[in-house]
């Protein structure tokens, strides 16, 4: 693809129009001699990470969620080991790495049953999913856990009808989404809030959701939910992405975008929030903070996981190539022309851009869980995929 220099452009239009007319001389004269300042030197489009991968643990199962606090990263799946430095150790759906030398860690709290979402707060890491026992102890797929020993929060203990696929902490507040319609034998309708303090479900949370959250971020004064429902709290124009008070749960009306499709993923940067749909083909959307479409980025198969880091959007999901067009044909292939761009891709967060980094995956099902470290300027990704470029990179990648 070309990269237009938007800034160099137009100087270069001018001095063009100059030449051809002899405009310049018009203007020669009558001015004092003034040095030319140079022009500010202008990247093309942001720098991205290296598509290299670092070298990291590898897992014999997917990775479904992803989440660093610090210098950690947490990683939870269906994997039941995980292989580093030559050596294969038992890692049941639950694992932690240095991310700084990507050093497997000794926590290991086991998981019965598949890791959906990881959110860390305060010293503890919240884990949500289908597991049934955790760290030794009964839990209805939804846990605490000590971010430093792995030992489970006594206090913690809910009983959900249904599962939680996402978590997100903000606000003192851990604010779950999933298929659960009853915590405690309380109704809640797929969304619910709890103390991180005592633990407690939150009574005055009254956010409700009439199908399948897939995703929650906490940003900007917001609860940011996303997924395949109709209606949030009732209302209508909620269709598969809303924004919530995090205090109350009702809803944003201030954020009103009209998303066709499924959401998978949100992530939130300085400009706004994007989200990774499903549909023909999917995309990548970026809205403004009303909710407005910035720009859209179609590909040949879903999206399922975005993050933000610095100036540039990382998408990852099932897809093959990036379509140079919105538009999609039978089973989402790409009618205009297209880039490949195998389950991973970057774009510039200002205008949608898609940037030339290259960290092509393998597999049918991609990438699943992506999550950024400003602190470390790194990103990583997990999924079912077993290489990147062609290199041996199994489940887990970290950019930096």
């Amino acid at each position: 693809m070309i990269f237009p220099d938007t800034v160099r452009e137009p100087v270069h239009r001018i001095r063009r129009w100059a030449l051809t007319t002899g405009a310049a001389a018009l203007v020669a004269a009558p001015l004092p001699a003034v040095a030319a300042a140079p022009l500010p030197a202008v990247a093309p489009f942001p720098a991205a990470v290296s598509g290299t991968p670092e070298r990291l643990p590898t897992f014999n199962g997917t990775v479904w969620a992803t989440a660093y606090a610090g210098n950690t990263l947490y990683v939870g799946g269906d994997f039941t080991s995980a292989t580093a430095g030559g050596k294969t150790v038992a890692r049941s759906r639950l694992a932690a790495i240095d991310a700084r030398t990507g050093a497997l860690l000794d926590w290991a709290p086991p998981a019965d049953d598949q890791v959906r979402a990881i959110a860390v707060a305060g010293g503890s890491v919240y884990v949500g999913g289908d597991f049934t026992r955790l760290a030794g102890a009964d839990r209805d797929g939804l846990g605490r856990l000590d971010a430093t020993t792995g030992t489970l929060h006594g206090t913690f203990r809910h009983r959900l009808t249904g599962q939680p696929y996402a978590l997100a902490a903000a606000n003192g507040r851990l604010y779950a989404g999933g298929t659960f319609t009853t915590v405690n034998g309380v109704p809640r309708a797929r969304l619910a809030a709890f103390d991180l303090g005592t633990g407690a479900l939150l009574a005055g949370w009254s956010a409700g959701a009439d199908a399948t959250v897939r995703t929650v971020v906490a940003a900007s004064g917001r609860i940011y939910a996303g997924g395949s429902f109709h209606r949030v709290n009732g209302a209508a124009g909620t269709a598969r992405l809303a924004a919530l008070d995090p205090a109350s749960g009702a809803l944003d009306t201030g954020f009103r975008p009209r998303a066709s499709y499924v959401t998978h993923a949100i992530a939130a940067g300085p400009r706004g929030v994007y989200a990774a749909h499903g549909g023909p083909g999917g995309r990548v959307v970026a809205y403004d903070p009303t909710g407005n479409t910035r720009w859209t980025l179609t590909q040949d198969g879903d999206p399922q996981a975005v993050t933000v880091l610095d100036g540039t959007v990382y998408l990852g999901g099932h897809f093959d190539k990036v379509c140079r067009s919105p538009l999609t044909g039978d089973q989402g292939s790409c009618v205009d022309g297209s880039d490949r761009r195998v389950k991973l891709a970057a774009a510039a967060e200002a205008d949608g851009t898609l940037l030339p980094w290259t960290a092509d995956g393998n597999g049918i099902s991609g990438v699943h869980a992506m999550a950024a470290n400003p602190g470390l300027r790194k990103m990583v990704a997990g999924g079912a995929f077993t290489q990147i470029n062609g290199t041996a990179r199994q489940r887990l990648a970290q950019f930096g």
